[in-house]
């Protein structure tokens, strides 16, 4: 059993889709064949079902690096070895509105965990060929993303401190979220992969005021772009572990 999870370990799929909302976990889970609730604890739910013959897991991790670690980490124990995140964020990028969907490329290591592995210098990159998927699949949907660098940031609220991501306004990063940075550095030492998909729940550099008294990821559009995201992501998850996959 694994045991924060409380999940069988032998019910663990090579493959998992993994997301911040436990009802997001739910959502995902209806997109799967026979789907099957197999674990529920703390923040952590667990489904397993199948996807054009792919058995696939789907997993809640809550908010934030530390958090979510847990779950990957157990998840990797159980045996996985392909993860795609599908999570919200917010934009850091003129242009960028809610229910915009972006793939992400790499991560900005600002989470506040993964630097108590290893050196801050060490990357936090998105499996090349998972990242291909998940943007063929966003165009053959008849959607739109954006591909690039997001940056995992560890604290949610702004503080008396500016927030950590404004340091990197203008220079690249298109969103900020919590937990994409340690599942890519996380993967990648352990010889795992991982991609990443996001939808905007709102601007930070255009909309929102600054102590996010405006903050509000629940309109239709960005459910909407959430509804996308997760067919995305399930589908990507099928297609890089099916058959001709390599």
């Amino acid at each position: 059993m694994l045991p924060t999870l409380l999940v069988p370990r032998d019910s663990i799929t090579a493959t998992a889709v993994v997301v911040g909302d436990p009802d997001r976990a739910h959502a995902a889970s209806e997109l799967l064949e026979d789907p099957v609730q197999v674990g529920s604890n703390r923040e952590y739910t667990t489904f397993v079902g199948r996807r054009d013959g792919v058995a696939i897991t789907i997993a809640s991790h809550g908010v934030g690096a530390a958090g979510a670690n847990v779950c990957f980490a157990e998840l990797l124990q159980g045996g996985v070895r392909t993860f795609v995140r599908a999570g919200t964020c917010g934009a850091i990028s003129e242009g960028l509105r809610g229910g915009d969907l972006i793939v992400a490329s790499a991560a900005v290591r600002e989470d506040g965990v993964s630097d108590h592995w290893i050196p801050a210098c060490y990357p936090a990159v998105a499996d090349r060929r998972l990242t291909g998927i998940l943007m063929d699949l966003v165009e053959s949907s008849g959607a739109e993303a954006r591909e690039g660098l997001v940056v995992t940031e560890a604290n949610f609220y702004p503080g008396p401190e500016p927030p950590r991501w404004q340091r990197y306004r203008g220079l690249g990063p298109l969103a900020v979220e919590m937990e994409m940075s340690s599942l890519f550095v996380m993967c990648s030492l352990h010889g795992a992969r991982a991609g990443g998909i996001l939808t905007v729940d709102g601007n930070l550099i255009e909309t929102r005021r600054p102590d996010m008294s405006d903050y509000d990821p629940h309109r239709a559009e960005v459910r909407a772009g959430i509804g996308r995201m997760l067919e995305i992501a399930v589908e990507a998850a099928a297609r890089a572990s099916g058959p001709g996959s390599g």
